[in-house]
Parts: structure tokens; sequence; C-alpha cells
């Protein structure tokens, strides 16, 4: 990252907010890849009725700005049915009313049955997720939505880690969001990305934050793209 880049405001704010909310946080965490990162984002934490109206604020906000085309939202099971319904209030708040969909981990085998609840996948869907972390529920969300007769079109994150995947156990030159967006045809739209928390921490000045920023560069310098 240049140190003349621009700050993006919205990703700036997004950050800032995430730290406060103790849901990306810093130290020394285990990825699933095997890897020790000096910083952890769990949107799990994202779990209280502020917070989530926040996040889908941040969410709403991006995808608006991002000038994305799209009819309806779709939440792959389990952390995309809480974005997507919140989202989906957030953008009909700011005038932009789209139906939402989900669907469920287990077929239901009585009632409506089935595997997806909500409006009926049609036209161009938006899947939204936390981030992506091996592009394995976008392919099998991308697999649903075509099943249904529909055309997925880009995906949504709160955060872009921008950093290698793994292939076969090895570091790849891509990253996931790379792999969605090269092998899967798909848009991707985040609200932040790593290089967007390595200009905040380089920015601060509260001291204890700011520590946390040759780690984080360190991490991104050896696994970056």
């Amino acid at each position: 990252m240049s140190p003349t880049r621009e700050a993006d405001p919205l990703a700036q704010e997004f950050v800032k907010f995430s730290v406060e909310a103790g849901v990306l946080r810093f130290g020394e965490f285990k990825t699933k890849a095997g890897r020790l990162s000096p910083y952890f984002f769990n949107a799990g934490l994202f779990d209280d009725g502020a917070k989530l109206g926040r996040l889908a604020e941040f969410y709403a906000r991006r995808l608006i700005a991002s000038g994305l085309e799209f009819d309806m939202l779709f939440g792959p099971a389990y952390k995309g049915i809480t974005l997507a319904a919140a989202v989906a209030v957030e953008l009909a708040r700011h005038g932009r009313n789209v139906p939402y969909a989900y669907n469920r981990k287990e077929a239901k085998d009585h009632g409506e049955g089935g595997t997806l609840v909500g409006a009926k996948l049609s036209g161009r869907v938006l899947i939204i997720d936390d981030v992506i972390s091996a592009g394995t529920s976008v392919r099998e969300s991308i697999s649903m939505i075509q099943a249904a007769g529909a055309q997925p079109t880009a995906v949504t994150i709160a955060l872009d880690r921008q950093e290698k995947a793994t292939d076969g156990g090895q570091d790849a030159a891509w990253s996931a969001v790379q792999f969605v967006q090269r092998q899967l045809g798909l848009q991707v739209c985040a609200i932040a990305t790593l290089n967007d928390l390595l200009q905040y921490l380089e920015t601060q000045n509260d001291p204890a934050l700011a520590a946390h920023g040759p780690r984080v560069a360190a991490y991104r310098d050896k696994y970056g793209v």
C-alpha cells in the first residue's frame, strides 16, 4: 500500500467501528489455513441490535455507492441469513426496497419444504456474507441461485483480507476474493480491505493501536496479494 493512497472515509469509519465493537481484534490468531494472523475479524460479534444495525448501514452505504445492479439479496446459511435480513431493512430505509432469500442447511420435510426461504430467487441476485475464506460458500450459493433460474451477479462482504488462498495445502498466487472474481465471474464489493485496516492503524494517535501496525504490515508482506 502506498503511503500516499487516499483514504476511503467509509472504510476507515467501518474499521474504527469494528475495533470499538470488539469485532476486529489484535493479537495472535490461527486461521483456517493454519497461519498465525495478527488480527481477527469475527462478524458473529455484531451481536446486538445497535451493532447489527450499524453493520447493515455500512453494507447499504457501500452497495449504494458502488453502483452495483441487483434485484434481490441472498444470504447463505448461517451468517448470511442475518446479514441479508438486516441489509434488506436498511436498503429499504434508503429507498431501495428489494426482496431477500436464504437457504437452510438441511431440507425441511414439512410445511413448504425445501431448502430455500424467503422471496423466490429471480433476476440478478447479490450474495451477502461476512468474508470470503475459500469461495466454497459462494460456489454453493451460485449453484442454488442458478438451479432456481436466477442469475448470481455479485458478492458483498464486510472485510477483504487480501491474502493468498491455499490450494492443496500450499499458498496460491491468488486470494479467495480474486478466485471469485476471476474463476466464478462475480464482482466482489467489500466495505473495507486489509489495506484500509493498515491505513487506519498507521494514522492512529493511540500508541497501543498503532503498535499493531508493523505486525499487520509484516503479515501482509508475507501473505498478501
